[in-house]
């Protein structure tokens, strides 16, 4: 295997994540559309089938993620990652031809098993990063799926005058490029010698889940992981259908703000994550952004002009850096082997959030607003419940943390993971 630069390995699999991220964006602002002219039901009734459309890409993420991880660990990074972003792309392409509902539920299922690619390009971050530097660029993760949801939404916007089914072509479009832009330059960060047997048992979700309990004390934070990304499903699902229904957004406009998002996120998570976590710690940047948090989805279910969505973006995009400070942690207490595993059961676990939030924040979305129709209460409940999530998050990670005293900003010092982690 050749010698990896990191920087330029670094450089190589965020541009890969950039361009899958692009892909994902196009869709999103003519999605709900979509689903409204496969469903054959007007807009406002799509809300209501739109959350099991994205639990079914959530439910076989869940499903695979774990194996995917389980494979990049035994064959390396570079060949897992590159068939699975094969995939998507041939798959944008099903989507685009989808004749009715089914088919769309069909094509997002199976977007959801090469969507785990985050898997293996989490795994990968883990192989070429120092410790002093992992959770800066678990960060920069974050950033490169923030600049691809920059111009993702924004292209997606433009295409919609086009048809809700171009953003899907162009997206399959992008994923090819990603495909070959990886398959040239893309090394093997995972060496032949550090690389495990494959294992059926720890290669499904619930035996990978299982694997949580090696972590002593350390295993409530991936509880906590669940639940803040849970907690960004309700904004996830409900950003389309709020704005435009209650500030009346067209699908460019919901595109342009998406496109705001990615912009904020990809600025925190990019340039901001390292040094907050180098000045505050891992523990306390993540309990940093989870009380942000719990005020942004406040603020949100508040709000009452447009231009006040603008407002809460930024604080929004500073709860990014919760993610990254659990990976950084836990991510430490494993070995180069067992990375594709640990980042399958995040994923696991992000999938997990998305097959249940979707479908929950919507059903509250939609009763809620029909039972009492054109009040705040009503179309701001969702993001109420998604508050109180975030706070019991908090709570939990304050308890968990209080008794972990390695240092993060020393990479000398001797980690914890001995004593938190059961061998």
């Amino acid at each position: 295997m050749n010698v990896i630069n990191p920087k330029s390995a670094l450089l190589f699999i965020l541009v890969t994540i950039c361009l899958d991220s692009i892909g994902l964006g196009i869709i999103i602002p003519s999605f709900p559309i979509l689903v409204s002219e496969t469903a054959h039901v007007p807009i406002g009734q799509a809300s209501q089938y739109f959350g099991w459309v994205m639990g079914a890409y959530a439910f076989m993420q869940f499903l695979f993620s774990p194996l995917i991880g389980n494979l990049s660990d035994r064959f390396g990074r570079r060949p897992i990652l590159l068939i699975s972003v094969l995939g998507m792309s041939l798959d944008y392409m099903v989507m685009y031809f989808a004749p009715d509902l089914w088919w769309l539920v069909i094509g997002r299922a199976v977007s959801g098993i090469f969507g785990a690619s985050f898997t293996s390009a989490s795994a990968y971050i883990a192989d070429i990063s120092t410790p002093d530097k992992r959770a800066q660029n678990f960060g920069m993760i974050g950033a490169a799926f923030g600049i691809g949801f920059v111009i993702g939404p924004a292209i997606g916007g433009l295409l919609s005058d086009f048809g809700a089914r171009t953003p899907f072509l162009v997206a399959a479009f992008f994923s090819m490029a990603n495909f070959i832009y990886g398959f040239i330059v893309l090394k093997e960060s995972l060496p032949v010698e550090n690389r495990r047997a494959f294992e059926w048992k720890r290669s499904n979700p619930f035996g990978a889940l299982q694997q949580i309990k090696r972590f002593k004390k350390l295993k409530y934070l991936f509880l906590v992981s669940f639940l803040t990304i849970l907690t960004t499903m309700c904004v996830h699902s409900t950003w389309n259908f709020y704005t435009m229904e209650k500030f009346g957004w067209t699908t460019k406009e919901v595109g342009i703000s998406l496109a705001v998002v990615g912009v904020c996120f990809g600025v925190v998570q990019g340039a901001l994550t390292g040094k907050i976590v180098a000045k505050f710690g891992q523990k306390n940047a993540a309990k940093i952004g989870l009380f942000l948090s719990i005020f942004v989805l406040i603020g949100l279910g508040l709000i009452f002009q447009g231009w006040m969505m603008y407002a809460i973006i930024l604080p929004y995009a500073f709860t990014g850096i919760v993610d990254p400070a659990i990976r950084s942690i836990i991510s430490g207490q494993v070995q180069s082997n067992e990375q594709g595993e640990l980042q399958g059961i995040f994923t696991s676990l992000m999938s997990l959030a998305e097959i249940i939030g979707p479908p929950l924040f919507m059903w509250f979305y939609y009763n809620f607003k029909t039972s009492v129709p054109h009040s705040n209460i009503g179309l701001g409940t969702p993001f109420w419940i998604a508050a109180f999530i975030a706070l019991l998050a908090f709570v939990l990670i304050s308890w968990t943390l209080k008794g972990y005293a390695k240092s993060d900003n020393d990479s000398d010092s001797q980690p914890e993971g001995k004593e938190l982690l059961n061998h």
